[in-house]
């Protein structure tokens, strides 16, 4: 008999989680103007509203920390931290950041002005607001087959050139200061781009004397995926993959607090000395100084223990074989997700899911709600709310994917958890037919809304919208 699959970990410390009842969820999601980063996380069971910080660090991190150099300029823990970056990714020149978004800030302060045009693989919702911030655009290219759940395409991340070369026919290629490649990319789903698309985007933008940058928050799981299913890498060790993959970019930004394997922390990393000069001077205004940017010695210590880790075989197939379990599950109770499975999440199709709830009425996030009263589970909606208002029109931008997004944190939960979290589902899913108004807005901020946004059960004869 085969032996079955075990995690190559074992635990040594446990936080207590605490379960509740639907009338104080109900209560509870009430207060928090039916937001669910409102809620106090003592009001959460499971909470899948991101596998950004969430994750557990391990021995070797927690006495990396006891070790960490706190002076503040030239941190024995930064030049540490630097030159795994410079192991695993090849870039000469790395700023520290406290986090992914500030990584961004600095960066697009930069590189990015007013007009510009940011062509990508379906930006997140910082991306998107950093630049929307500086009066530019975003510009979506990714593959058609990313707006398709059931369709089978091993790479939904990737980047179809023709639209890149739109954009340029469009724009023009001086209104581009940059290419955004997210790997993964969270906004389709957690989809890996292979490593063909980075080398055609690649070859793209030298013909038009344009840099690229990675998102490269989960480029370990980015990685995984080249090794499992792209031909010619199954032999490779996933640093090689990883060292492959950054010699098609410029540069990256970096949220430490995924594939960082810590809770807080982020970097931007590249060749040319010129930006790093420039992009210097935003650093030390906006974070800190050079050599620690906004993090703490001992996290940068952290950090870079963890990047160690987050680039082994060994982690990765534990981790993602725990999202995919989830995945098989819900696939197994015949609820519509995101297909092929990702690396960070499983994303439910909302409008496949609750077919009788108006689009203006915020579908992922009726079904979020529903989520966390049924259960104790907080989940988060990629679609509308996240898309935010056009800027010139403030009108709804709808997108083609309507997702509930359930991000696994790393290290911390157990099978049973993901059974849980199934049926859960299921129960939604078997009364979905009863579901048939959502939500509408009573307030939001004018970017970035889905974090703040207060709102209220749509009745027969209100619109979705405030």
């Amino acid at each position: 008999m085969e032996l079955p699959y075990a995690e190559p970990y074992k635990i040594k410390t446990i936080e207590h989680i605490h379960s509740s009842t639907r009338k104080q969820r109900v209560e509870w999601i009430k207060q928090a103007k039916y937001n669910l980063f409102n809620l106090s996380s003592d009001q959460v069971f499971i909470d899948l509203l991101t596998d950004s910080g969430t994750g557990s660090m391990s021995q070797e991190q927690w006495s990396a920390i006891m070790s960490g150099d706190e002076s503040y300029a030239g941190s024995r823990s930064f030049l540490e931290l630097r030159d795994t970056i410079r192991e695993l990714t090849g870039f000469e020149y790395v700023l520290p950041t406290h986090q992914g978004r500030a990584a961004e800030n600095v960066l697009f302060s930069a590189m990015i002005k007013k007009g510009d045009i940011i062509p990508g693989n379906a930006h997140f919702d910082t991306t998107k607001g950093h630049i929307e911030f500086r009066e530019a655009r975003a510009y979506d290219c990714t593959i058609d087959e990313a707006s398709n759940t059931s369709a089978i395409h091993p790479f939904k991340g990737n980047i179809d050139t023709r639209k890149l070369e739109n954009a340029i026919s469009i724009y023009g290629k001086e209104r581009i200061p940059m290419i955004i490649v997210t790997i993964t990319c969270n906004s389709t789903g957690g989809q890996p781009v292979s490593m063909k698309n980075l080398a055609e985007v690649r070859s793209f933008a030298d013909k038009y004397g344009i840099p690229v940058f990675f998102d490269s928050a989960r480029f370990a799981e980015n990685a995984y995926f080249i090794q499992n299913r792209e031909a010619g890498y199954h032999d490779w060790s996933i640093r090689e993959i990883t060292r492959e993959m950054f010699k098609f970019a410029d540069g990256m930004t970096m949220s430490s607090k995924k594939d960082g394997l810590v809770n807080i922390g982020g970097f931007i990393a590249m060749n040319s000395e010129s930006l790093y000069r420039e992009a210097s001077h935003f650093n030390i205004m906006f974070e800190g100084f050079l050599s620690y940017g906004g993090m703490a010695g001992r996290d940068m210590a952290a950090l870079a223990v963890g990047l160690r880790e987050a680039t082994t075989f060994e982690f990765l197939d534990s981790r993602i074989r725990q999202v995919h379990y989830l995945g098989e599950k819900l696939a197994e109770l015949e609820i519509p997700v995101q297909e092929p499975f990702g690396g960070h999440a499983i994303f439910v199709d909302a409008k496949k899911f609750l077919p009788g709830v108006a689009h203006e009425e915020y579908i992922g996030q009726t079904l979020a709600i529903e989520l966390y009263l049924e259960a104790g589970i907080r989940a988060v909606e990629i679609g509308t709310l996240l898309a935010d208002r056009d800027p010139d029109t403030r009108e709804n931008r709808y997108p083609e994917l309507e997702l509930v997004r359930l991000a696994i944190p790393r290290r911390v939960y157990s099978r049973n958890h993901m059974d849980y979290i199934a049926v859960a589902l299921k129960n939604i899913y078997d009364r979905r037919n009863d579901i048939k108004k959502g939500y509408r807005i009573i307030s939001e901020a004018p970017i970035m809304r889905h974090f703040t946004v207060e709102l209220e059960p749509a009745e027969d004869g209100q619109k979705g919208t405030r």
